[in-house]
């Protein structure tokens, strides 16, 4: 063979190598003319996983948030009021000046204020906080819809700060009220409220979430501490709130807090912030005592109170060695009103309240809610302990009459000799006076100690008619009582005030 032929047949051998690497290279990097793959992904699709469990409860929460703002936002009002006219705070102004910068001219001006509510029936009848239209000369109500009515006040009670206006118009959404009793803690709230447009919000609409945080909150506040649609003079008589940290901001006041079932279980009230704005402190009225509030307003134009006619506190760890609890519960009876139906019955200073018609009594807020529940007239079974004895008493309730607001004491905080903390004198004339008393005689406590066992009880002015169930008489009788009292022994002290209210202290001894 020449091997010239040969030589050609290895170029030619190594010519197709470097042409099969030249079409690999070309595949590789997608050159012109060079043939593409297909990615896998566009060829056959894989299946996307389902969502994990707790993606589709989270979305089942957020569907059922929706669908329960969807149904009881059109039944939520903006309520506006206004009220009497005050002078303005620029006062006289010249009248150019008063132009060029858009103010008053220093005539009394009406204020405009306003809040939240809700339609509680087709025919017009709304529920809001009393401090809402308390002092209203004109309220105007709007409906999700935009359209405004003038509305007239069918009652309002500032004890629970309920309030019913009415409007003239029918076929409303009207919010389906739940039971606030079976609210539990942890469970899921929506607070709704319709601020609308004023000196305090720009908001219209607004519905935030939260849980219940806790039940039975006493909320005997007065300061700027507790905001009520920026009313700090608003003073709550009610112990027995549902606390909620659902936003409740300025003029959400009167709108519903709303189960997961759509359903009202409380008014939006109040919260406590030294601002006015949310910090997670939200509380509204329990709707039972709501709905109860609103059946006497309707039909009576003012609340009928069933009343026991006892002066009432809760139990403390010292009540509940005392008087020989099996837990520390309950609302232990101090004193009694004039003619009381519970005094009548057979029940004593000293008894321990722990049962009204077979339901538990762990707190006052639920002994009052559960009175407050009854009609005069209406006869219930109380179960008490004394000193460690159980007691069945049939009370026939009786109507209680309007309340007195009762002045409040300052305690003066001065240091005291006494192991309790109490600065105790003799009751002078002078003193006697200065606390508000008829006669003179016997020990008044005049001060408090700020870090002593008694310091948050409110003592400072009580005069001391018992201490260890033992009549005091004199100042020096009750100090020398006192000081013999023993390291972690509890002393029981029975205190009248100078409105003939008693009530008990049982303090330890630190």
């Amino acid at each position: 063979m020449d091997h010239r032929t040969t030589g050609r047949g290895k170029l030619l051998f190594f010519i197709f190598l470097a042409f099969l690497f030249g079409l690999g290279l070309a595949g590789g990097f997608e050159l012109p003319g060079a043939p593409r793959s297909t990615p896998l992904a566009l060829e056959s699709p894989p299946s996307q996983p389902s969502p994990s469990p707790a993606l589709r409860d989270a979305t089942d929460l957020s569907e059922a948030f929706i669908a329960i703002a969807e149904l009881v936002t059109p039944s939520v009002v903006r309520i506006q009021v206004q009220r009497a006219a005050t002078a303005s705070p620029h006062g006289p102004l010249p009248p150019g000046f008063r132009d060029f910068f858009g103010l008053p001219d220093g005539a009394p001006q009406p204020e405009i204020a306003g809040g939240s509510g809700f339609i509680v029936s087709p025919d017009g009848y709304i529920l809001t906080n009393n401090h809402v239209i308390d002092g209203a000369e004109r309220i105007t109500v709007t409906l999700v819809d935009k359209r405004s009515y003038t509305a007239e006040v069918v009652g309002r009670d500032p004890t629970t700060d309920v309030a019913v206006v009415r409007i003239d118009a029918r076929d409303l959404p009207a919010a389906r009220l739940g039971d606030s009793e079976d609210a539990r803690v942890g469970e899921w709230v929506l607070a709704i409220g319709n601020p609308g447009f004023s000196e305090v919000s720009t908001l219209d609409f607004t519905v935030t979430s939260g849980i219940i945080s806790a039940k039975g909150r006493p909320l005997q506040i007065i300061g700027s501490e507790l905001q009520a649609n920026r009313n700090p003079a608003a003073v709550y008589a009610i112990e027995d709130f549902l606390q909620t940290d659902a936003v409740i901001n300025p003029g959400n006041s009167g709108g519903p807090l709303v189960n997961l079932r759509g359903e009202v279980i409380g008014i939006n009230t109040a919260i406590a912030s030294g601002t006015g704005f949310y910090q997670g402190y939200g509380f509204a009225i329990p709707v039972n005592l709501a709905r109860r509030v609103m059946s006497d307003l309707i039909e009576h134009g003012h609340v009928r109170r069933a009343l026991l006619g006892i002066n009432i506190v809760n139990v403390t760890p010292e009540d509940a060695e005392v008087f020989r609890l099996p837990e520390i519960a309950g609302a232990l009876v101090e004193d009694f009103a004039e003619g009381s139906p519970a005094q009548r019955a057979g029940l004593q200073r000293g008894d321990v309240i722990v049962e009204v018609d077979g339901q538990k009594v762990e707190r006052v807020g639920q002994l009052q809610r559960l009175i407050a529940q009854h009609r005069p007239g209406d006869t219930v079974e109380v179960r008490v302990i004394r000193y460690g004895e159980t007691h069945r008493f049939r009370i026939r309730l009786t109507e209680a009459p309007i309340p007195s607001d009762r002045p409040r004491r300052n305690t003066r905080g001065r240091r005291s000799p006494e192991q309790l903390g109490l600065e105790i004198s003799e009751l002078t004339p002078a003193l006697a006076r200065q606390f508000g008393y008829d006669r003179a005689g016997g020990a008044v406590i005049t001060a408090v100690l700020p870090t002593s066992p008694a310091a948050m009880r409110d003592l400072d002015g009580y005069r001391i008619a018992e201490i260890n169930r033992k009549p005091i008489t004199s100042a020096q009788e009750a100090q020398s009582m006192l000081r013999s009292a023993r390291s972690g022994e509890i002393v029981s002290l029975l205190l009248q005030g100078p409105d003939g209210r008693t009530r008990i202290a049982n303090l330890r001894v630190p």
